[in-house]
């Protein structure tokens, strides 16, 4: 198969130790195991790609009727967590019931991962936007306040995109060009050098880098 990633879980951070001594600190991700469960293709979706399920224990009355009869569909048992991956080649055999697993990956070679970073609640702007704030001196009554957001003769207006306090945090994003660094097979554990969006026990995606370094 073709499919350039995989599901997976973040299970926390730690280090390992290079050739030269020198401490690398690491990302355990539980990389699958995974199974297609569903293929779709241009003629009929629009675009090529592959519906991947973390393979992961859940109670049938917990899924609900609509995805009861797609896991029957594809044959396989339900699923608790579902991912999509595009495929560039349309002449890809991947079928319903396939596995993807860590083994996809070789150590040394990057992958891009995707996830929901740590949610911070309402924050200032100094915390959220990095503002400098005033000085922290006696008698100074301006200390993290935004200042001034726009001009007043022209425009007369507070311009889009103004950064103001507001919700931080719990954003998608994606940490690139992270290298491979171990894998257990046994244990469907990869192991990156760096850090991962979220908490620990967050879902992930891990996609092999587009513009590896």
């Amino acid at each position: 198969m073709a499919v350039n990633g995989i599901l997976g879980i973040k299970l926390g951070m730690t280090q390992v130790f290079a050739e030269d001594g020198a401490a690398v600190p690491c990302t355990v991700l539980q990389a699958g195991p995974c199974v297609v469960v569903q293929r779709r293709t241009k003629d009929k979706d629009g675009y090529d790609a592959v519906q991947l399920g973390l393979v992961e224990f859940i109670k049938p009355q917990r899924v609900n009727k609509a995805l009861t009869g797609h896991f029957k569909k594809a044959g396989v048992a339900p699923l608790r967590y579902l991912g999509e991956f595009r495929i560039d080649d349309s002449k890809d055999e991947a079928k319903p019931g396939d596995r993807v697993l860590v083994d996809s990956f070789k150590i040394g070679e990057f992958v891009d991962v995707t996830g929901v970073s740590k949610g911070k609640g309402f924050q200032g702007g100094v915390k959220r936007w990095h503002f400098r704030g005033g000085d922290a001196s006696h008698g100074s009554m301006f200390h993290r306040a935004p200042g001034g957001i726009g001009a007043s003769s022209f425009p007369s207006r507070v311009w889009p995109g103004q950064h103001f306090p507001g919700h931080m945090g719990h954003e998608r994003k994606t940490s690139k060009n992270l290298r491979v660094i171990k894998i257990d097979s046994e244990e469907n554990l990869l192991l990156v050098c760096g850090a991962v969006p979220g908490p620990a026990g967050r879902y992930i995606f891990i996609r092999k880098a587009k513009a590896a370094l």
